[in-house]
């Protein structure tokens, strides 16, 4: 598939019926444009399964409830549209993205609760998210923004208002060269990505950031499970900055990162060590199972 992302062929289904890809269109006073209120998930088939798909629907309803803007369907007519999408478009390896949001309404200022709460699923066929990252290892740049504090916003939420500084950061780091950005979260520790979990590596054992100021991803979680699997030791802990020096490898994850090894974050250094090779691999092993 090719071309700007509204002007596609293919079909969308939005609000619980498929419509031609350039015809799933908005009205320009929808909350969600002016206020944010917008709750999404991004997943990936393979082979035609969509990989923990049902942990991502009861995630998005979640957000959605977390936003006080409950999604008017269930997570089993959210399935099923997945994959009614999904065979309509003809795509068995594809990512999938689901999102809702307040539409036009009533409201038209910050409360919305007149408003509907509006649907849609796209799906299409999309690569690695770091290019050819997966064997050099991504590069990294430090954000300026900081993760902020759970009390500010509701961070179990893969809310759309919270990319707001991804989107700044991860522009700053490309315009340097740099694929992402790492951020620190408000108490100065090591958070995340733009769009990832981050993992490390040290004297064979695994250290990754506590979510309890950033999204608990269904990668991250996915990955953690694999390495005890593995016999490996997994620390969930908060990681100061001055001991990125100290680590040997690191990578990335999440839905559209998959497993991505990280060679460089500002001025510390990682090889792409046999720990993030394995775990990339057995990654793709275990999607495509």
């Amino acid at each position: 598939m090719a071309g700007t992302y509204d002007d596609r062929d293919g079909l969308i289904w939005l609000d619980g019926k498929l419509v031609p890809w350039r015809d799933a269109n908005v009205h320009i006073l929808s909350h969600a444009m002016h206020y944010a209120s917008s709750v999404f998930e991004g997943e990936r088939a393979y082979n035609g399964k969509i990989f923990k798909s049902r942990e991502h629907t009861e995630r998005l309803i979640n957000s959605g409830n977390l936003l006080d803007m409950p999604i008017p369907y269930t997570a089993d007519e959210i399935e099923a549209a997945k994959m009614a999408t999904l065979k309509a478009n003809n795509l068995t390896d594809a990512y999938v993205r689901a999102v809702a949001w307040r539409g036009a309404g009533e409201d038209m200022g910050v409360a919305s609760s007149r408003n509907p709460v509006r649907m849609a699923i796209a799906v299409w066929e999309w690569g690695a998210y770091y290019g050819d990252a997966k064997m050099k290892g991504a590069k990294l740049d430090i954000a300026k923004w900081r993760r902020p504090s759970p009390d500010t916003i509701p961070t179990a939420a893969k809310a759309a208002g919270l990319y707001m500084i991804c989107t700044m950061s991860k522009h700053a780091a490309e315009a340097k060269g740099c694929s992402d950005a790492l951020f620190y979260d408000y108490r100065g520790y090591v958070a995340e990505a733009t769009g990832a979990n981050v993992f490390f590596v040290k004297d064979g054992e695994v250290h990754t950031p506590i979510p309890d100021a950033i999204l608990d991803g269904i990668t991250r979680r996915t990955v953690i499970q694999m390495l005890k699997d593995k016999g490996i030791t997994v620390h969930e802990r908060h990681i100061m900055p001055d001991e990125l020096g100290d680590f040997e490898q690191c990578w990335l994850t999440g839905t559209a990162a998959e497993v991505t090894p990280v060679g460089q974050i500002g001025d510390y250094t990682f090889e792409v060590g046999d720990i993030a090779r394995d775990i990339a691999q057995s990654y793709e092993e275990l999607v495509r199972a």
